[in-house]
């Protein structure tokens, strides 16, 4: 089975979704297990662009 492949765009997009969601949910990881299925990856793909993100610590200065 070819994995898919993710443009950088959705992986920003995803990563921001998830995010803007965080808030909506007990965890960070309850927020990765509810937005991947949406996205259409595993929560360990939205997990690890979590983790690469500058976004992540962007948001986390704020």
């Amino acid at each position: 089975m070819k994995k898919p492949n993710y443009t950088p765009e959705i992986r920003e997009r995803a990563v921001q979704l998830l995010i803007e969601s965080e808030k909506d949910y007990p965890s960070t990881w309850a927020a990765i297990t509810a937005i991947a299925p949406k996205i259409g990856c595993t929560p360990e793909t939205l997990r690890v662009w979590y983790l690469g993100s500058s976004q992540k610590t962007e948001n986390k200065a704020r």
